[in-house]
Formats: structure tokens, sequence, C-alpha cells
């Protein structure tokens, strides 16, 4: 028995449908054709406008010289910066200046110790605050009697407003460690600079002792001294190198400004400060 023979036909449907294949040759022509085409509308353009080419390179220009203007006004604005901070900074200690008239002092508030109480009995130096109990370890915390109540130096401060500020302190030396006077007097110059902005501080340093003190020596003073210049500096206030102004060749105090039985300042020492704080200002 022959067998039978299945035929399979492809429909016209079928057999009509495009093959649709990627050309890579393809898509680079089409590329080549579109970056020709804006090429010629491009040149179009620049012939057709006699001032196409000024017009785009002075549009360059004009940004470059932007950016490098920019990049002046920032340097002038820092250089600016820094002329401030050098004309606001201060070389401590204090050099010599022009003399101050006695005047000058009316403006003028000393917060002191034992070292000098009495200076404004023999000096124009009128507006003096402190005590006999009032040292540089406790100058937050002790109390003083005045007309404003008894109150801190820091209170007094506050309420008086001074122009200017003088301050000494130091009479515990010896007896007080070093680092908790550094540091009690560290606090009440920032406290006094921090409510009194617009006011003049100045740091005395403390004046020498005679050879024979018992008690203390130069060579700790001169340490207290170099650590007053330091919170001079750190606080941003002014500092006075009082001692230097009483010292004798040998190094300790002239004999005329120390009373050689108290070891108190005389009142010639009183004088010999005011006369160089006169002359010591900024």
């Amino acid at each position: 028995m022959a067998k039978k023979k299945s035929i399979t036909r492809i429909s016209d449907k079928k057999r009509g449908r495009p093959k649709v294949r990627f050309s890579l040759w393809g898509l680079i022509f089409i590329f080549l054709l579109s970056f020709l085409g804006c090429f010629i509308i491009y040149m179009l353009a620049a012939n057709m406008n006699q001032n196409f080419w000024e017009e785009e390179f002075d549009k360059i220009v004009v940004e470059e010289n932007s950016d490098k203007n920019s990049d002046y006004d920032i340097t002038v604005e820092n250089s600016e910066e820094q002329n401030d901070n050098t004309q606001n900074r201060h070389a401590n200690p204090i050099q010599q200046s022009q003399t101050k008239d006695k005047s000058y002092l009316d403006t003028c508030c000393l917060v002191t110790d034992s070292l000098l109480l009495g200076i404004d009995k023999c000096t124009d130096f009128k507006d003096v605050i402190g005590n006999e109990v009032l040292n540089a370890a406790n100058c937050n915390t002790v109390t003083i009697d005045t007309s404003y109540g008894n109150k801190t130096a820091y209170e007094i401060l506050q309420a008086k407003k001074p122009e200017k500020i003088y301050i000494m302190l130091g009479s515990d030396i010896g007896t007080s460690k070093i680092d908790d006077m550094v540091s009690n007097y560290t606090e009440f110059v920032r406290n006094v600079r921090g409510y009194l902005q617009s006011s003049d501080i100045y740091i005395l340093q403390l004046p020498p002792v005679l050879e024979s003190n018992e008690k203390i020596n130069n060579s700790l003073i001169n340490e207290y001294n170099t650590k007053l210049l330091t919170i001079a500096n750190m606080t941003g206030v002014y500092c006075l190198d009082t001692n230097t102004a009483l010292k004798s060749v040998d190094g300790s105090i002239s004999q005329e400004y120390i009373d050689t039985e108290t070891n108190a300042l005389t009142n010639k020492a009183f004088k010999k400060i005011t006369d160089y704080i006169l002359c010591h200002t900024v």
C-alpha cells in the first residue's frame, strides 16, 4: 500500500512578512548624515550673519573674564580681611607710646589687691576696685564693699562700665598654687572681656621683689608674669610690662620702690606705675 505524502503549505500572509535586521553601518551612516546636516545649517547661518564669529568669540571672552574677575574679587576680599585682622592685632607687652595727659586716668578703672591699694592717694588714678582680701585665686568670688553694694569685682565693673580697665592681681603668689591663680585670673578676664567688649583691658605684670625676700623670689615672679602675658594674648587684651618699669640692673626691685620692712610698694612706685601706664597705651 503506498504511503500518503503530507504537504504543508505556507500561507501567503506569512510568506510576505519582511525580515528586520540591525545594521551597524546603517546607524553610522545616519549619524554622519545628521552631523553633515547640522554643519551645513551652522555654516549657512555664519554666512548670512556678518557678525556671527565676533558675537560667538566675544561671548567666550566675556565669560572667561567674568570668571577671572570673580577670582580677583575673592582675592581682594580675603586681602582686606587679612588687613583688618592685622590692624586688630597688637604686640604684647605694649611698647612705649606718646604720653597721655593725666585726664586719661579719668576714663580708667583699676582692679587690684593689696599690691596697688593706696595708689589713688598719691596719683591721679582715682577709680580703684579692691581690698586686702582680694587676690588672683579668689578674684571671681571675693566681694568688695562699694557704693554699688557688696559685690564681686566683675559685678562692680558691670555696673561702672569703664572705658579703660587695668588689672593687677597676684598678692597671693607664694601661698596659692600658680595654676589656681592663672585659672581664676583667666576666667575673670574672659568674663570682663565678654561683657565689656568695647572697653580696653590691660593686664599689669607683677613688680619684682628684693633678693632678700624669703617668701618669694623673682624666678617665681617671672614665671607668673609669663603666664599673665599668655592670658592677655589668649583673651585678646593688652599687657603692660610693669615689672621692668620697677626693676634695677640686678633684676630685683629698685630700693626706692619698696619698703624693706613691709615689702609693700612705696608712693614712688605708685607714681612710676602710673607714669608707665600713661606712656604705654594703644
